[in-house]
């Protein structure tokens, strides 16, 4: 019959074996599961900044620094250096700006008089319009491009 074992003795061994092999992957399917069946454990996670500005630890203040300036392509890694200048170089600057600044006022006063930011008014260039209107909550700037449709707002809050 089928089920029955083989009367040769080599044949009766071959069957041990194989059924021997299934006991043990069958008895190790069951350890792995048995072992996998245990009620999962788990923790919260808390948020923990690195920048010592948003709240980390202040220990990370130098790493982050170095870090940062080793990233800067303005500077060659050497920090803020780009921005010390000569001090004859920007009284120069300054006193360009200064110049310009007084001569823009000088032709703004001399086209439109003086200019009361508190009154709305309309002023009308070759290719802008502006529009000043004041609010409760500042002065409202809008600059309008003739040429493009393209327009701009600029919102100065009162203090």
């Amino acid at each position: 019959m089928l089920g029955d074992r083989p009367e040769h003795s080599s044949d009766a061994r071959g069957w041990r074996s194989s059924h021997q092999g299934l006991v043990l992957l069958v008895g190790a399917a069951l350890l792995v599961i048995g072992l996998g069946a245990r009620p999962a454990a788990g923790q919260d996670l808390v948020y923990q900044p690195t920048n010592p500005a948003f709240g980390g630890s202040s220990v990370n203040y130098s790493w982050l620094l170095k870090s940062a300036n080793n990233q800067n392509p303005y500077s060659g890694g050497g920090g803020f250096s780009s921005f010390r200048s000569d001090p004859l170089q920007n009284f120069e600057q300054q006193l360009q700006r200064q110049v310009l600044d007084q001569i823009s006022r000088q032709i703004i006063q001399d086209r439109f008089g003086e200019i009361d930011l508190t009154e709305e008014g309309t002023f009308d260039f070759e290719r802008f319009q502006v529009d000043v209107t004041p609010g409760p909550s500042g002065i409202n700037i809008r600059v309008f491009n003739k040429q493009t449709g393209e327009s701009t707002t600029i919102d100065i809050p009162r203090f």
